[in-house]
C-alpha cells in the first residue's frame, strides 16, 4: 500500500506540473500582451509606453520566458501564484472569493445528476415495456450531445422570461441556484446514466442473478439489492470525469447566468490573458481532479472486495486470476443474500 501511495503521489505531482506547464505555454503563445489588455490598449485607449514597460517589469513579463516560467513555478510550489494583472488582487484571494458560489452550484448539480442518472438507468433496465426502455436509453446520449449553453438559454427563456418562476441572473439565494444547477446537472447526469445503464445490463446477465431468481426473489429486489450495488462500481470509477465535467461546465453556466464563481473568473481571466489567475485556477482544478481520483482508488477495496492494491499486476483481473476463490467472493455473497 505504501508503495502504491508513493506511486500515485508521484503521478499526481506529474499531472499538476503538466497542467501548470501547458497553461503557461498556451498563455505565452497568445499574440496579445496581458499588460496592454489590462491597461486598455486593445480597446483603443491611449497608453503611455513607459507605463506599459513599468507594468511589465512589475510582473516580470520583461524577462526571458525561461526565467518567467521558473519564477512562476517556484512560487507556485509554495502556494503563491502571484498577483492578478487585471485586478491587482492576490490570486489565492480571488480564487477563495469565487469558490463558495461554485461549490454551491456544483454540489447542487451533483445531487441532481446522481438522482437523474440513477433514475434513468434504473427505470431503463427495470421496465419490460420496449418503447419505454428505448426512450430511456436514448436520453443519456441526447443529454451529452446537447450544448450546455443552449440548455441554459432555453431554461432562461421559458422559466425566467416567460413564466417568471425563477430569477434570470445573480447568485443570491437558493432560487438563483435552481436553473444553473439543472443546466449543469443534465450532461453530468447523462454520463452517469449511460455508464450505469450499460453496467446494469451486463449485471443482469450474470449467473448470480439467475440464482437469485431461482430463490424466488422479485425483479425489484434483484434490481435494488443485487444488480444496482454491483453495477455502481463502474459508475464510481468515473468520479474524476464527473468532477471534470462540473468544473468545465461551470465556466459556461456561470457565464450564461451571470454568476460569480470559479467558472466566471476563468472566463474573464482567459479573455484578459491574466496568466497568474489562469494558472492558479488550472492548478486548483487539477488538484481537485487528482485528489478525487486518488480517493476513488483508495476506496475501491471497500466497494469491491475483489480489488486490491497489492501484487505486481494489481486490480480486479489480477486478484481473480491469482486467487479464483477470492475473485468469486462478491458473486457468491450476492447469490446467498
Amino acid at each position: 500500500m505504501v508503495r502504491y501511495l508513493g506511486f500515485r503521489v508521484l503521478q499526481a505531482v506529474g499531472v499538476l506540473w503538466a497542467a501548470f506547464t501547458v497553461s503557461f505555454a498556451v498563455l505565452y503563445l497568445l499574440p496579445s500582451d496581458p499588460v496592454s489588455i489590462a491597461a486598455g490598449a486593445d480597446a483603443g485607449t491611449p497608453v503611455d509606453a513607459a507605463a506599459i514597460e513599468q507594468l511589465q517589469a512589475r510582473y516580470g513579463l520583461d524577462q526571458p520566458v525561461a526565467v518567467q516560467y521558473w519564477n512562476a513555478l517556484s512560487h507556485a510550489v509554495r502556494g503563491d501564484f502571484g498577483i492578478s494583472i487585471s485586478t491587482g488582487q492576490q490570486v489565492t484571494d480571488a480564487i477563495a472569493a469565487a469558490l463558495p458560489s461554485t461549490l454551491v452550484l456544483a454540489g447542487t448539480a451533483l445531487v441532481l445528476a446522481l438522482v437523474f442518472g440513477t433514475a434513468v438507468a434504473f427505470l431503463a433496465t427495470y421496465t419490460r415495456a420496449g418503447w419505454i426502455r428505448s426512450l430511456l436509453f436514448s436520453l443519456p446520449p441526447l443529454g451529452v450531445a446537447v450544448p450546455t449553453f443552449w440548455v441554459g438559454l432555453i431554461l432562461l427563456q421559458f422559466f425566467s422570461f416567460r413564466l417568471k418562476l425563477f430569477p434570470a441572473f445573480g447568485d443570491q439565494g437558493i432560487e438563483h441556484v435552481i436553473l444553473p444547477a439543472i443546466t449543469l446537472a443534465l450532461p453530468t447526469g447523462a454520463v452517469i446514466a449511460q455508464v450505469l445503464a450499460t453496467s446494469l445490463q451486463t449485471t443482469w446477465r450474470q449467473p448470480f442473478i439467475e440464482a437469485a431468481r431461482a430463490k424466488g426473489a422479485s425483479r425489484l429486489r434483484i434490481q435494488t439489492r443485487h444488480a444496482l450495488r454491483l453495477s455502481s462500481i463502474p459508475a464510481f470509477t468515473i468520479a474524476g470525469v464527473i468532477v471534470g465535467n462540473l468544473l468545465a461546465g461551470s465556466v459556461v453556466v456561470e457565464t450564461v447566468f451571470s454568476r460569480a464563481g470559479i467558472g466566471r473568473l476563468t472566463q474573464m481571466s482567459v479573455m484578459a490573458q491574466d496568466i497568474p489567475v489562469v494558472q492558479g485556477i488550472v492548478v486548483f482544478s487539477a488538484t481537485v481532479f487528482v485528489l478525487v481520483n486518488l480517493a476513488v482508488d483508495l476506496l475501491y477495496p471497500l466497494v469491491d472486495p475483489r480489488i486490491t492494491h497489492g501484487g505486481s499486476r494489481g486490480g480486479t483481473a489480477a486478484a481473480a486470476e491469482e486467487d479464483p476463490a477470492h475473485g468469486d467472493t462478491l458473486l457468491e455473497v450476492e447469490a446467498r443474500v
